[in-house]
């Protein structure tokens, strides 16, 4: 039975080319398509169930999360984020590397899982911080997940030094003014960035939308449609980090599925 996450063929094809494929002699003969460990997944992320409850008719729970586990070990799930985040760029028309970005950080809740955890005083969430690093259509750059107790100023050191010399166009980074202070003068230093603080006016009540800050804010929008990701239920952060991405991959392929329909009409 099809599920409304699942990978229709225009989507297959796209991701299709960034599976890695290298088999080994150690170990039984894969059995399962990949596509379907991709449904599988996906369901998961997008349903929030937990691992040993997916559906009967995708494969073995432990077979799902085994190719999760080693495609989050081998980097895999960023290296299709970078590659379906260039796609899209240049099917809007874009370079195909950005040259500006925005980070912001969003705390969740953390479950009974053990793991790194803190208490974040600002929000009152006791958890931990997913801190995000977005072009300026709100597609990820960098992902990383960290103890809720870290300040923002702290933790933006932390994944601006995961984007440091990955983007070569990238010169400018727009934060709010929890960013502010000695923080500027650190990325104009080591990344050789400027830092721009973009202030809430202090005329205005309530909420306002702030220009650029707003692309950020709808990506963790987008990624709180998957309800894996409404708490932090992973053991380990690189899971945490591995999720996000595969979330973001799941919204990009589907755009370009539908851009891939298009064309063919």
């Amino acid at each position: 039975m099809p599920y409304a996450t699942d990978l229709s063929e225009e989507q297959w094809e796209i991701i299709d080319p960034h599976i890695p494929t290298t088999q080994t002699n150690r170990g039984r003969k894969r059995i399962h398509p990949y596509r379907e460990i991709l449904n599988a997944i996906f369901y998961l992320l997008r349903s929030g169930c937990a691992w040993r409850l997916l559906p009967l008719d995708f494969p073995p729970w432990k077979t799902v999360y085994h190719y999760f586990r080693i495609w989050r070990n081998d980097g895999v799930w960023e290296r299709i984020n970078a590659a379906l985040r260039t796609d899209l760029r240049i099917a809007d028309g874009r370079n195909s590397e950005p040259s500006a970005g925005i980070i912001d950080s969003q705390s969740v809740k953390t479950t009974e899982t053990p793991g790194v955890r803190g208490y974040d005083a600002g929000k009152k969430v006791k958890g931990r911080k997913r801190h995000i690093v977005v072009n300026t259509i709100g597609l990820l750059l960098v992902v990383i997940v960290h103890a809720a107790n870290i300040q923002d100023r702290d933790g933006a050191k932390i994944v601006l030094e995961q984007v440091k010399g990955k983007f070569s166009r990238l010169e400018l980074i727009w934060a709010d003014a929890g960013y502010s202070g000695q923080l500027v003068d650190w990325v104009k230093a080591v990344c050789s960035w400027m830092l721009v603080i973009v202030r809430r006016s202090d005329d205005i009540k309530g909420f306002q939308v702030l220009p650029r800050r707003w692309v950020v804010e709808r990506t963790f929008g987008w990624l709180d449609c998957y309800r894996r990701l409404s708490k932090d239920y992973e053991g380990l952060t690189e899971s945490s980090q591995a999720f996000i991405y595969a979330a973001m991959i799941h919204i990009m392929v589907r755009r370009l599925g539908r851009k891939k329909g298009s064309r063919k009409r």
